[in-house]
């Protein structure tokens, strides 16, 4: 495992960083504020602990959380528009830092591309830097499933989506900051050269004991500083 001091370099010279996006960028789950929005909140919830914390695998709880919700394309739109996801406090601070220094920033999520496009709007990255989920409506509006050929739609794909990244853009050092067992799975040196757990929205114990050698999560004061 890549030790803190290691990591905090890797960091200062990555010359890609990727970001989850629920409970790091913004500091909500999408996915239940979408299932709260449809009047579904607590039964998601649970689902959304489970999958995060990765006791069950990312695509069976996505499958089952979105036939809870079964939203339809005007629900998310009205979701966007009412109730806009919240940024994390000093990341839009922290993605200029990083954009003026030429390092490229990625969104990668399990969640999803209608939502996650509002966020990289905010953040001035460029729609062919998002990776998440798409939503699938029929012609009437009425929900019907989703991409599951995303590769972010399994465990793991957050992985394959940076294997993918390296190969085409050629990066030597690629940093992930998330808060879910999804971002830790593909832990260095599979395909990140580094992994920061972040754990300013929230904190999950399996993420805390295995980032940055067990040392406590971080938050975006600290990764400022280091950059």
């Amino acid at each position: 495992m890549t030790s803190l001091s290691q990591t905090q370099e890797m960091f200062r010279r990555a010359d890609a960083v990727c970001f989850d996006v629920d409970s790091t960028v913004i500091k909500e789950e999408g996915i239940d504020e979408l299932a709260k929005f449809c009047g579904v909140g607590d039964a998601v919830t649970e689902m959304t602990r489970k999958a995060m914390g990765g006791s069950v695998t990312f695509k069976t709880a996505l499958t089952e959380r979105l036939s809870i919700i079964r939203c339809s394309r005007e629900q998310v739109n009205k979701l966007i528009t009412d109730h806009p996801p919240q940024l994390t406090a000093g990341i839009k601070e922290l993605v200029d830092r990083l954009h003026k220094r030429n390092v490229k920033v990625f969104l990668i999520s399990g969640g999803f591309r209608c939502i996650v496009e509002h966020v990289a709007a905010q953040l001035d990255i460029p729609l062919d830097h998002v990776y998440a989920n798409r939503l699938k409506f029929y012609f009437n509006g009425e929900y019907a499933g989703f991409d599951d050929s995303q590769p972010t739609a399994e465990s793991g794909g957050k992985g394959r989506v940076i294997s993918m990244l390296k190969e085409q853009y050629g990066f030597k050092t690629v940093v992930m900051i998330g808060d879910g067992a999804t971002d830790l799975e593909a832990c260095p040196p599979l395909y990140y050269s580094a992994f920061i757990g972040f754990g300013g929205n929230v904190i999950r114990p399996q993420v805390k004991e295995r980032s940055l050698c067990g040392d406590a999560l971080v938050g975006i004061m600290i990764l400022e500083s280091i950059c």
